[in-house]
């Protein structure tokens, strides 16, 4: 019976999540679709900037989610005032990361997009690409402000058992998307034409309307989430407490940003052996991203869960819980890699791209499946490693090893060996076992394990 609870907890909390992820990344999909239908060059200087986007919005939500663990913990514990502080953080960090991030990108954006363009192919214009990229990218600096607070919203209303605002918001987001993506890249019913341009336009407006949903209908419903009154009164946080969380917040938002930039690296690498894999990877991206959704609301669930548990006191049922979890994940992304395979010769037709990047994207999609899941078991122990406050570990089990093992790796066999790239692809990912293997020890070593909200007092 306890196994079946843990489960029905898991999945109230996480359904949501995966609908309103699965929504975000199936427009995601369309766009992508819209936009390569312009062009190769069009889809892959998009895939580009998004590659530079996703940088900032872990280092985001890397930022936010020291302050996370807090407000999971205070929330099992029944403390609306440590949530309330927990929330301010956030603020304060989402400012601070959004304003830095926005800077970089803004005056960093010629090199940035040039790492990407310098493998060669005959198949894909460097020039139009990055005159493409620089039009995108500009664009969508505006709507990160209003990312930036729905994420800090979203966050605290997860972790205090609220997934379905933000899921409602996400949706109303991912229509308006579509619509103006529709009515902006192709220029329907008297809207300009405006391609590339449109696309960003369409993303912004989206940020901005999902934003406004998120914000309006949270504080209209106060009474069910009374860590908000007052919130905005100030955001002094006593200084003990604010301390507490900057050290469990910067190993996660170098850990996040470490990891992401990781994988953009990764991407670097593989494009030196020509720019068409870029295209076919962020092909299969596309469609992996789809289900990807699956493991990681899991294990944003897993996280809450047990760090409300942990909050609570309750360490043998976290123990148990935590254990349970992983083993369901695990399954549950099995299923998907069968789906995963089946689609893997169908979807790269709905490119209007050349035969190499189609069979390109077919086969990166093949190894990426085969991997799914130790993706999720290994998302599930990450997450319990971090809801005990053990961010240090999972800075060194996360990041680091990306760095240390996986990045060099590829640079290595990109470099001095002959091996086709989805060889290389498939050994880079078969790396992440090592990961699991280390994570498993320290769950059992229960090193994870401790009650944060006991640590700061959170009186004035």
């Amino acid at each position: 019976m306890q196994e079946q609870s843990v489960y029905r907890r898991a999945m109230k909390l996480a359904v949501p999540i995966m609908i309103q992820n699965g929504i975000t990344n199936a427009v995601g999909l369309v766009d992508h679709i819209m936009v390569g239908s312009i062009g190769t060059e069009a889809m892959t200087a998009v895939s580009i900037v998004g590659q530079l986007f996703f940088v900032l919005y872990l280092a985001l939500f890397g930022g936010i989610s020291g302050p996370g663990i807090y407000s999971a913990q205070y929330y099992g514990k029944g403390n609306d005032e440590g949530v309330r502080r927990s929330f301010r953080m956030k603020v304060l960090i989402a400012g601070v990361v959004t304003a830095a991030g926005a800077l970089i990108l803004l005056f960093g954006r010629a090199f940035l997009v040039g790492l990407y363009l310098r493998g060669d192919s005959s198949e894909v214009d460097a020039v139009q690409t990055t005159a493409y990229a620089m039009q995108y990218l500009l664009i969508m600096l505006f709507g990160l402000p209003c990312m930036a607070l729905t994420s800090v919203y979203a966050g605290t209303l997860r972790e205090t058992n609220d997934s379905f605002k933000p899921m409602v918001a996400g949706i109303v987001s991912v229509l308006t998307d579509i619509l103006l993506n529709y009515l902006l890249i192709y220029g329907k019913f008297g809207f300009p034409r405006l391609g590339v341009r449109g696309a960003a336009i369409a993303t912004v407006a989206a940020r901005v309307v999902e934003c406004s949903v998120l914000v309006i209908w949270t504080h209209a419903k106060i009474a069910a989430h009374p860590f908000l009154r007052g919130v905005w009164n100030s955001l002094r946080i006593p200084p003990e407490m604010r301390t507490e969380m900057l050290k469990k917040s910067i190993p996660i938002f170098c850990n996040e940003c470490l990891w992401a930039a990781g994988i953009a690296a990764l991407t670097q690498t593989y494009s030196t052996r020509g720019i068409h894999f870029v295209s076919g990877l962020n092909i299969s991206n596309a469609l992996c991203n789809l289900l990807n959704v699956v493991f990681v609301a899991l294990g944003s669930a897993v996280g809450i869960l047990i760090g409300q548990l942990l909050g609570a006191g309750k360490y043998e049922q976290a123990k148990r819980d935590s254990a349970s979890l992983t083993v369901f994940t695990g399954i549950l992304c099995t299923g998907l890699t069968v789906i995963l395979i089946a689609l893997s010769g169908v979807f790269p037709r709905f490119y209007d791209t050349t035969a190499t990047v189609r069979t390109a994207a077919t086969q990166f999609i093949i190894a990426t499946a085969v991997f799914f899941p130790a993706q999720g078991v290994l998302n599930a122990l990450y997450f319990t490693l971090r809801s005990g406050g053990k961010t240090l570990v999972t800075f060194l089990f996360d990041s680091v090893f990306s760095w240390a093992v996986s990045l060099p790796a590829a640079f290595l066999l990109c470099r001095f060996t002959s091996l086709p790239i989805i060889v290389i692809y498939t050994i880079v990912q078969s790396l992440d076992l090592i990961k699991i293997s280390v994570g498993i020890i320290l769950i059992r070593k229960g090193v994870w394990i401790s009650n944060l909200a006991e640590r700061i007092e959170t009186g004035s």
